[in-house]
Protein backbone atom coordinates (compact mmCIF):
# COMPACT_ATOMS: atom_id res chain seq x y z
CA UNK A 1 0.00 0.00 0.00
CA UNK A 2 1.30 3.46 -0.91
CA UNK A 3 1.88 5.90 1.94
CA UNK A 4 0.32 9.32 2.24
CA UNK A 5 2.87 12.01 1.34
CA UNK A 6 2.38 15.77 1.26
CA UNK A 7 2.64 17.91 -1.85
CA UNK A 8 6.24 18.53 -2.86
CA UNK A 9 7.52 22.01 -1.98
CA UNK A 10 8.32 24.58 -4.74
CA UNK A 11 7.14 22.04 -7.30
CA UNK A 12 6.50 24.54 -10.09
CA UNK A 13 9.84 26.32 -9.66
CA UNK A 14 11.69 22.99 -9.68
CA UNK A 15 9.93 21.80 -12.84
CA UNK A 16 10.61 25.07 -14.63
CA UNK A 17 14.21 24.88 -13.44
CA UNK A 18 14.67 21.48 -15.11
CA UNK A 19 13.59 22.89 -18.53
CA UNK A 20 12.14 19.51 -19.46
CA UNK A 21 12.49 18.28 -23.04
CA UNK A 22 9.83 15.68 -23.94
CA UNK A 23 12.44 13.18 -25.20
CA UNK A 24 14.99 13.89 -22.45
CA UNK A 25 16.41 11.71 -19.67
CA UNK A 26 15.86 12.97 -16.11
CA UNK A 27 16.75 11.86 -12.60
CA UNK A 28 14.79 12.42 -9.39
CA UNK A 29 17.29 11.35 -6.71
CA UNK A 30 14.81 11.76 -3.81
CA UNK A 31 11.69 9.91 -4.95
CA UNK A 32 9.74 9.90 -1.65
CA UNK A 33 6.03 10.05 -2.36
CA UNK A 34 6.67 10.43 -6.08
CA UNK A 35 5.20 13.94 -6.31
CA UNK A 36 8.06 15.45 -8.30
CA UNK A 37 8.44 12.29 -10.41
CA UNK A 38 4.76 12.35 -11.45
CA UNK A 39 5.07 15.99 -12.45
CA UNK A 40 8.19 15.26 -14.55
CA UNK A 41 6.55 12.27 -16.27
CA UNK A 42 3.56 14.43 -17.14
CA UNK A 43 5.89 16.62 -19.24
CA UNK A 44 7.79 13.77 -20.89
CA UNK A 45 6.82 12.28 -24.23
CA UNK A 46 6.81 8.55 -25.11
CA UNK A 47 10.60 8.60 -25.69
CA UNK A 48 11.40 10.43 -22.46
CA UNK A 49 12.90 8.64 -19.50
CA UNK A 50 12.92 9.15 -15.73
CA UNK A 51 15.13 7.33 -13.23
CA UNK A 52 14.38 7.84 -9.52
CA UNK A 53 16.41 6.92 -6.44
CA UNK A 54 15.32 6.33 -2.84
CA UNK A 55 16.91 4.41 0.02
CA UNK A 56 13.77 4.43 2.20
CA UNK A 57 11.68 1.26 1.87
CA UNK A 58 8.50 3.20 2.71
CA UNK A 59 9.05 5.17 -0.51
CA UNK A 60 9.38 1.97 -2.56
CA UNK A 61 5.65 1.34 -2.07
CA UNK A 62 4.92 4.44 -4.16
CA UNK A 63 6.58 3.06 -7.31
CA UNK A 64 4.92 4.42 -10.47
CA UNK A 65 3.50 2.11 -13.09
CA UNK A 66 4.95 3.71 -16.22
CA UNK A 67 7.24 2.20 -18.88
CA UNK A 68 9.35 5.36 -18.93
CA UNK A 69 10.06 5.13 -15.19
CA UNK A 70 12.69 3.19 -13.21
CA UNK A 71 13.06 3.23 -9.42
CA UNK A 72 16.51 2.44 -8.03
CA UNK A 73 16.19 1.28 -4.41
CA UNK A 74 19.38 2.76 -3.05
CA UNK A 75 21.15 5.89 -1.83
CA UNK A 76 21.80 8.57 -4.48
CA UNK A 77 25.50 8.45 -3.65
CA UNK A 78 25.68 5.49 -6.08
CA UNK A 79 24.10 7.63 -8.81
CA UNK A 80 26.74 7.38 -11.51
CA UNK A 81 27.18 3.58 -11.30
CA UNK A 82 23.45 2.93 -11.56
CA UNK A 83 22.90 5.38 -14.42
CA UNK A 84 25.75 3.77 -16.31
CA UNK A 85 24.30 0.31 -15.66
CA UNK A 86 20.87 1.49 -16.89
CA UNK A 87 22.42 3.00 -20.04
CA UNK A 88 21.04 6.39 -19.05
CA UNK A 89 24.13 8.60 -19.36
CA UNK A 90 24.32 11.52 -19.81
CA UNK A 91 21.09 12.91 -18.35
CA UNK A 92 19.39 16.20 -19.24
CA UNK A 93 18.46 17.17 -15.71
CA UNK A 94 18.74 16.13 -12.10
CA UNK A 95 16.42 17.05 -9.22
CA UNK A 96 17.15 16.59 -5.50
CA UNK A 97 14.66 17.49 -2.77
CA UNK A 98 16.83 17.00 0.31
CA UNK A 99 15.90 16.48 3.95
CA UNK A 100 13.14 14.49 5.59
CA UNK A 101 9.77 13.89 3.95
CA UNK A 102 6.54 14.77 5.75
CA UNK A 103 5.77 11.06 5.79
CA UNK A 104 9.02 10.31 7.65
CA UNK A 105 8.33 13.08 10.17
CA UNK A 106 4.76 11.94 10.72
CA UNK A 107 5.60 8.28 11.32
CA UNK A 108 6.32 7.99 15.05
CA UNK A 109 8.10 4.66 14.67
CA UNK A 110 10.84 6.29 12.58
CA UNK A 111 12.05 8.53 15.42
CA UNK A 112 12.48 11.72 13.36
CA UNK A 113 10.03 13.92 15.25
CA UNK A 114 9.83 15.36 18.76
CA UNK A 115 6.02 15.17 18.54
CA UNK A 116 5.68 11.40 18.69
CA UNK A 117 7.16 8.82 21.02
CA UNK A 118 8.90 6.00 19.22
CA UNK A 119 12.24 4.21 18.92
CA UNK A 120 15.15 6.66 18.57
CA UNK A 121 15.95 5.38 15.08
CA UNK A 122 16.24 8.18 12.45
CA UNK A 123 17.64 5.88 9.75
CA UNK A 124 16.46 6.69 6.24
CA UNK A 125 17.76 3.32 5.07
CA UNK A 126 16.77 0.34 7.23
CA UNK A 127 19.91 -1.46 6.00
CA UNK A 128 22.18 1.01 7.86
CA UNK A 129 23.63 -0.59 11.00
CA UNK A 130 23.75 2.41 13.33
CA UNK A 131 20.60 4.21 14.46
CA UNK A 132 20.42 7.37 16.61
CA UNK A 133 20.17 5.50 19.94
CA UNK A 134 23.30 3.49 19.14
CA UNK A 135 25.12 6.62 17.96
CA UNK A 136 24.39 8.31 21.32
CA UNK A 137 25.68 5.26 23.20
CA UNK A 138 28.89 5.06 21.18
CA UNK A 139 30.01 8.70 21.07
CA UNK A 140 32.04 10.30 23.85
CA UNK A 141 31.54 13.86 25.05
CA UNK A 142 34.08 15.38 22.63
CA UNK A 143 32.65 13.65 19.54
CA UNK A 144 29.09 14.46 20.58
CA UNK A 145 29.97 18.13 21.15
CA UNK A 146 31.46 18.28 17.66
CA UNK A 147 28.39 16.62 16.12
CA UNK A 148 25.92 18.97 17.86
CA UNK A 149 27.96 22.02 16.89
CA UNK A 150 28.61 21.00 13.29
CA UNK A 151 25.27 19.51 12.27
CA UNK A 152 22.81 21.24 14.61
CA UNK A 153 24.55 24.58 15.23
CA UNK A 154 23.49 24.00 18.86
CA UNK A 155 24.35 26.78 21.35
CA UNK A 156 26.26 25.49 24.36
CA UNK A 157 27.03 22.20 22.59
CA UNK A 158 29.60 21.01 25.24
CA UNK A 159 27.02 21.38 28.05
CA UNK A 160 24.37 19.54 26.01
CA UNK A 161 26.81 16.74 25.14
CA UNK A 162 27.84 16.36 28.80
CA UNK A 163 24.19 16.07 29.83
CA UNK A 164 23.47 13.44 27.16
CA UNK A 165 26.47 11.31 28.11
CA UNK A 166 25.47 11.53 31.80
CA UNK A 167 21.80 10.70 31.12
CA UNK A 168 22.75 7.79 28.86
CA UNK A 169 25.03 6.36 31.55
CA UNK A 170 22.19 6.48 34.12
CA UNK A 171 19.64 4.78 31.86
CA UNK A 172 20.02 4.11 28.16
CA UNK A 173 18.18 6.63 25.91
CA UNK A 174 16.16 4.48 23.50
CA UNK A 175 13.10 6.54 22.49
CA UNK A 176 12.39 10.06 21.26
CA UNK A 177 10.57 11.05 24.46
CA UNK A 178 13.44 9.67 26.59
CA UNK A 179 15.78 11.92 24.61
CA UNK A 180 13.51 14.96 25.14
CA UNK A 181 13.36 14.11 28.87
CA UNK A 182 17.15 13.68 29.10
CA UNK A 183 17.64 17.11 27.51
CA UNK A 184 15.30 18.93 29.93
CA UNK A 185 18.06 20.24 32.28
CA UNK A 186 19.79 21.97 29.35
CA UNK A 187 16.74 22.99 27.26
CA UNK A 188 16.47 26.82 27.13
CA UNK A 189 13.12 28.07 28.39
CA UNK A 190 10.93 29.59 25.72
CA UNK A 191 13.05 28.06 22.94
CA UNK A 192 12.18 24.41 23.56
CA UNK A 193 11.00 23.52 20.04
CA UNK A 194 13.86 25.14 18.13
CA UNK A 195 16.49 23.73 20.50
CA UNK A 196 15.10 20.18 20.30
CA UNK A 197 14.77 20.47 16.52
CA UNK A 198 18.48 21.38 16.31
CA UNK A 199 19.54 18.40 18.43
CA UNK A 200 17.31 16.01 16.47
CA UNK A 201 18.63 17.45 13.19
CA UNK A 202 22.24 16.97 14.29
CA UNK A 203 21.66 13.31 15.17
CA UNK A 204 19.70 12.65 11.99
CA UNK A 205 22.35 14.18 9.72
CA UNK A 206 25.03 12.09 11.45
CA UNK A 207 23.06 8.83 11.33
CA UNK A 208 22.40 9.22 7.59
CA UNK A 209 25.67 10.98 6.67
CA UNK A 210 23.51 13.50 4.83
CA UNK A 211 26.23 16.06 4.10
CA UNK A 212 28.68 13.39 2.92
CA UNK A 213 26.02 11.99 0.61
CA UNK A 214 25.23 15.49 -0.71
CA UNK A 215 28.90 16.21 -1.49
CA UNK A 216 29.17 12.88 -3.34
CA UNK A 217 26.00 13.70 -5.30
CA UNK A 218 27.21 17.17 -6.27
CA UNK A 219 30.59 15.85 -7.45
CA UNK A 220 28.89 13.15 -9.54
CA UNK A 221 26.35 15.60 -10.97
CA UNK A 222 29.14 17.14 -13.06
CA UNK A 223 29.90 13.70 -14.54
CA UNK A 224 26.32 12.64 -15.30
CA UNK A 225 24.61 15.82 -16.58
CA UNK A 226 25.03 16.69 -20.26
CA UNK A 227 26.32 20.18 -21.21
CA UNK A 228 23.34 22.54 -21.11
CA UNK A 229 21.50 20.17 -18.73
CA UNK A 230 20.07 21.38 -15.45
CA UNK A 231 20.83 20.70 -11.79
CA UNK A 232 17.98 21.61 -9.40
CA UNK A 233 18.54 21.19 -5.66
CA UNK A 234 16.21 22.02 -2.83
CA UNK A 235 17.52 22.15 0.72
CA UNK A 236 15.99 22.89 4.10
CA UNK A 237 18.84 24.09 6.29
CA UNK A 238 21.84 26.38 5.92
CA UNK A 239 24.44 23.58 6.05
CA UNK A 240 23.07 21.96 2.89
CA UNK A 241 22.28 25.24 1.18
CA UNK A 242 25.85 26.51 1.73
CA UNK A 243 27.34 23.39 0.11
CA UNK A 244 24.98 23.68 -2.87
CA UNK A 245 25.54 27.42 -3.29
CA UNK A 246 29.35 27.12 -3.13
CA UNK A 247 29.40 24.15 -5.50
CA UNK A 248 27.19 25.83 -8.09
CA UNK A 249 29.17 29.08 -7.90
CA UNK A 250 32.69 27.69 -7.94
CA UNK A 251 32.76 23.90 -8.21
CA UNK A 252 34.31 23.89 -4.72
CA UNK A 253 32.54 23.16 -1.41
CA UNK A 254 34.49 25.87 0.35
CA UNK A 255 33.59 28.40 -2.36
CA UNK A 256 37.16 28.72 -3.67
CA UNK A 257 37.15 29.72 -7.35
CA UNK A 258 39.40 27.75 -9.67
CA UNK A 259 40.71 29.36 -12.87
CA UNK A 260 42.59 28.04 -15.87
CA UNK A 261 45.90 29.63 -16.95
CA UNK A 262 43.97 32.20 -19.03
CA UNK A 263 42.17 33.36 -15.91
CA UNK A 264 38.80 31.86 -16.91
CA UNK A 265 36.62 30.29 -14.23
CA UNK A 266 36.58 26.50 -14.46
CA UNK A 267 33.37 25.70 -12.63
CA UNK A 268 31.25 22.81 -13.91
CA UNK A 269 27.97 24.73 -13.48
CA UNK A 270 26.58 28.22 -14.04
CA UNK A 271 23.93 29.23 -11.49
CA UNK A 272 20.82 30.60 -13.20
CA UNK A 273 20.55 33.19 -10.40
CA UNK A 274 22.71 34.31 -7.49
CA UNK A 275 19.70 34.05 -5.18
CA UNK A 276 17.89 30.94 -4.00
CA UNK A 277 14.19 30.55 -4.84
CA UNK A 278 12.01 30.68 -1.73
CA UNK A 279 8.38 29.64 -1.28
CA UNK A 280 5.65 32.28 -1.44
CA UNK A 281 3.68 33.25 1.70
CA UNK A 282 0.70 31.37 0.17
CA UNK A 283 2.71 28.15 -0.14
CA UNK A 284 4.02 28.47 3.42
CA UNK A 285 0.45 28.93 4.65
CA UNK A 286 -0.64 25.78 2.76
CA UNK A 287 2.39 23.82 3.89
CA UNK A 288 4.22 25.27 6.95
CA UNK A 289 7.15 22.91 6.35
CA UNK A 290 7.95 24.83 3.17
CA UNK A 291 9.14 27.79 5.26
CA UNK A 292 12.83 26.86 5.30
CA UNK A 293 12.98 25.53 1.70
CA UNK A 294 15.57 27.01 -0.68
CA UNK A 295 15.85 25.90 -4.30
CA UNK A 296 18.94 26.56 -6.43
CA UNK A 297 19.26 25.92 -10.14
CA UNK A 298 22.36 25.69 -12.34
CA UNK A 299 23.21 24.80 -15.94
CA UNK A 300 26.00 22.36 -16.83
CA UNK A 301 28.74 24.31 -18.67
Amino acid sequence: MAHEYHDPVLSQACLEGLKIRPDGVYVDVTFGGGGHSKAILAQLGPKGRLIAFDRDRDAWLNVLDDDRFTLVKTDFRWLKNHLRYLGALPVDGLLADLGVSSHQFDTGGRGFSIRFDGPLDMRMDHRTKRNAARLLRELDEVALTDLLRKYGEVDGAPRVARQLVKANAESSIGTTFQLVEALKPVTPRGKESSFLAQVFQALRIAVNDELGALETLLKQSADVIAPGGRLVIMSYHSLEDRLVKNWMRSGDFGGVENKDHFGNRTRPFDPTSSKAIQPSPEEIERNPRARSARARIATRT
